[in-house]
């Protein structure tokens, strides 16, 4: 997958002094036990390392400090084996920078009823140790995950593996680039955006290309013939290209012309270490085409994309890609294109002019090539596949001025039926809770036409995102009804208006 990095995870225990230096002893090993064994259990995405044992508040604000200052570190998990005075740990808590989960459990899984005394009360002390960890958490009014349970559980391992994928979508968006090839197709509003208040709150930057550099690098002086044949044959080994299409078809060319755009369009990307791109169809002055499966195919790679200049949708697919990495299902930009309203069920059938990602693929993908309808341009080639049935999700960023907020629907895709006429990739889904509900909650909550649809990424993991980030997110699921809904939506917009005072 394009730049991506596997940053690791502290894990950090809690104590005090007053155990003395035999109990503090055994905390740190029991501590490295836990690390070793949620290790083991190779349910966890990213590497975990035993960072320290914390006792006094200087070595707790180090600790944070020290975290800020690594660039390789992206988060932490803090847990307190026994009572660790909450007061020691406001400085450090405040300075720290990384998105935290509080892992509340104990070392041993069952209690020894018997054998109970009162050193080992005192040595395992999670039961409120935690709880005072918690207080000073809210108190603070801090954004974290708390997963409770047994370490050795393996929901409760699942629950840590959600988060550090989510922990890695965000370390990923750190510093990020994204390249819009021209402006956003002209009057629409929800592909616009904030990109100052965008990096601010985010980390990432989009900036704008015009389409000219982009042409320059296409061009035929730009591209080498010879990487142009390995590429299509690449296409003709891996696709069920289009006879037309293939090695002395009458359109060769065309996907010859595509390989050129796809080699371009990697070599500008890479060279200005960009994780996402977006385009529009009215800004293409010099290109022969609108990039079909040369955008689908990079998106294939790991970038994130944004159709007509939607920079935010890219950023978002980006994270998506990067929080299901290594996963099975694979994410897509996506569009809610079209309705089937029959009184037997709702669908909804999601596509795009051409520039959806074969990671979400059902068997054997064609290349073929046809006139797109708008822009002007030559008839692009596009990938056409459908995608599988499955739980899956869309999820949408968008900019309410004030705000940023995340809006996630939960759907079951359906198998698609026929569509022998329809020249692009497409999936079918069902809303929850239904399609009704699910529209209008969508609606309300100012959902773009845009969205990350995705097999892999679950709800958990973009809630935990959005809590990293410190956003709004709105959740339509089977539990959705439009009452609480719309109340939820009004309460929102007092509290996030409030919310930069509640910290005090």
């Amino acid at each position: 997958m394009a730049h991506l990095s596997t940053p690791e995870i502290w894990f950090v225990c809690g104590s005090q002094h007053l155990y003395g230096p035999g109990p503090l002893q055994q905390v740190a090993a029991n501590a490295q036990a836990v690390v070793d064994g949620l290790a083991k259990s190779k349910r966890l995405p990213l590497p975990l390392k035993f960072k320290a044992l914390l006792t006094t508040p200087d070595e707790i604000t180090n600790v944070m400090l020290a975290a800020n200052a690594d660039a390789n570190c992206g988060g932490l998990v803090l847990w307190m084996h026994t009572f660790s005075p909450s007061k020691m740990w406001i400085r450090g808590l405040t300075a720290l920078k990384k998105p935290f989960l509080h892992l509340h459990t104990q070392f041993n899984r069952d209690l020894p009823w018997g054998a109970i005394d009162m050193d080992f009360m005192n040595l395992n002390q999670a039961a409120h140790g935690d709880r005072e960890a918690g207080f000073i958490h809210t108190r603070l009014r801090l954004g974290r995950k708390v997963v409770v349970g047994h370490w050795s559980d393996t929901e409760v391992q699942d629950r840590i593996g959600a988060w550090m994928r989510a922990v890695r979508g965000w370390h990923d968006w750190q510093g990020a680039r994204f390249v819009r090839f021209g402006d956003n197709m002209r009057q629409v509003a929800v592909t616009d955006g904030d990109k100052v208040s965008a990096e601010m709150k985010f980390g990432f930057a989009v900036n704008t290309h015009g389409i000219g550099d982009l042409v320059a690098k296409v061009s035929e002086a730009g591209i080498d013939k010879k990487a142009v044949d390995a590429l299509c044959d690449e296409y003709e080994q891996t696709y069920a290209v289009a006879k037309e299409l293939r090695t002395g078809g009458k359109r060769h060319e065309e996907l010859r012309y595509s390989a050129r755009l796809e080699l371009g369009m990697r070599a500008f990307l890479e060279e200005g270490g960009y994780k996402g791109f977006t385009d529009t169809f009215e800004d293409l002055h010099g290109l022969r085409q609108l990039p079909g499966m040369a955008t689908q195919r990079l998106m294939g790679m790991g970038y994130g994309f944004g159709g007509e200049g939607d920079w935010k949708t890219a950023a978002l697919v980006r994270a998506m890609k990067v929080m299901g990495a290594d996963l099975p299902g694979g994410t897509s930009f996506m569009e809610d294109y079209t309705y089937h309203l029959s009184p037997k069920g709702h669908q909804v059938l999601g596509a795009h002019m051409l520039e959806i990602c074969p990671s979400i693929a059902a068997g054997k993908v064609a290349v073929e090539v046809h006139p797109l309808g708008i822009g002007g341009k030559e008839d692009p080639v596009r990938l056409v596949f459908n995608a599988p049935a499955g739980p899956a999700l869309n999820a949408s960023l968008v900019d309410l001025g004030n705000r940023f907020r995340l809006v996630i629907n939960e759907v079951a895709a359906v198998k698609p039926p026929a569509l022998p006429k329809l020249p692009v990739a497409r999936a079918v889904w069902e809303c929850k809770p239904d399609f009704k509900t699910a529209c209008a909650a969508w609606i309300y909550a100012g959902g773009a036409h845009h969205t990350g649809y995705s097999y892999s990424v679950t709800s958990e993991m973009l809630e935990d995102f959005a809590v990293i980030a410190g956003i709004e997110t709105v959740h339509i699921n089977a539990d959705t009804t439009l009452p609480q809904l719309k109340q939820d939506l009004r309460n929102n917009e007092v509290y996030y208006h409030l919310a930069s005072g509640f910290r005090a």
